[in-house]
């Protein structure tokens, strides 16, 4: 199934969750991921079924909520979901499989935690290798409310995983970037070099090993350089 092309802008809403349920559909579940592109840590999915009856006002895309309005959020939906469910893959399996087949294997593992089970899926942006009807949606998690609560509901949990990792890397600054690319995290790598959370599939990270590493990405293997 091919993604929905849309334009530039979008209304966050819950339309098409109606269309489906209208159609037949009890428990349309939306998805979605957090910390794809992150060079530390898990990618976490998310996966919630929204009640019709309970309505969480102000779904948007996490990314453009500040933090304490993604709390809040985060806390009604946890509370008034019908179900929902977080699912994490930790760097190690990104290296091993790379970053969009550890993504797919976080979300097949969020939906598969739902109870109760999806009968129809709203993903962001990819179709999951799942026996389920579903739609892929460019842009899913600002024109959509269940993909925008999966949205939410990964990010609080992963922002909260990068604090607690914070205590135990905190050269790094993890708190302040949850592990993206940022000059600062940057210079920590060049500084004291990657953890063991570090991802050394992404070349900013491989190029700051303190170890001879090569890695093939047509094998997703690493071999220490001058291995035969």
């Amino acid at each position: 199934m091919r993604p929905d092309s849309a334009g530039s802008k979008f209304r966050c809403e819950a339309a098409l969750e109606r269309e489906l349920r209208a159609r037949g559909y009890t428990a349309v579940a939306g998805v979605d991921e957090v910390g794809r592109g992150a060079l530390f840590g898990p990618v976490v999915a998310a996966a919630a079924i929204l009640s019709p009856d309970r309505p969480v006002r102000g779904l948007n895309d996490s990314k453009q909520l500040d933090p304490e309005r993604r709390e809040v959020l985060a806390e009604r939906i946890r509370e008034r979901a019908v179900a929902w469910a977080v699912a994490a893959v930790d760097s190690a399996t990104i290296d091993f499989l790379n970053i969009y087949q550890a993504t797919r294997v976080a979300m097949r593992l969020a939906i598969s935690r739902l109870n109760p089970a999806p009968d129809f899926l709203l993903v962001d942006a990819m179709a999951i290798d799942l026996p389920l009807p579903q739609r892929p949606l460019i842009k899913g998690d600002a024109r959509c409310h269940a993909i925008a609560a999966a949205s939410i509901v990964a990010k609080v949990h992963r922002d909260a995983c990068m604090r607690v990792w914070d205590e135990v890397f905190p050269e790094y600054g993890l708190a302040s970037h949850k592990g993206y690319s940022t000059p600062e995290h940057y210079r920590a790598l060049e500084k004291y070099g990657p953890t063991p959370l570090h991802r050394l599939s992404f070349e900013p990270v491989r190029a700051h090993s303190r170890f001879p590493i090569r890695y093939n990405p047509q094998l997703e293997l690493f071999d220490t350089a001058g291995a035969a």
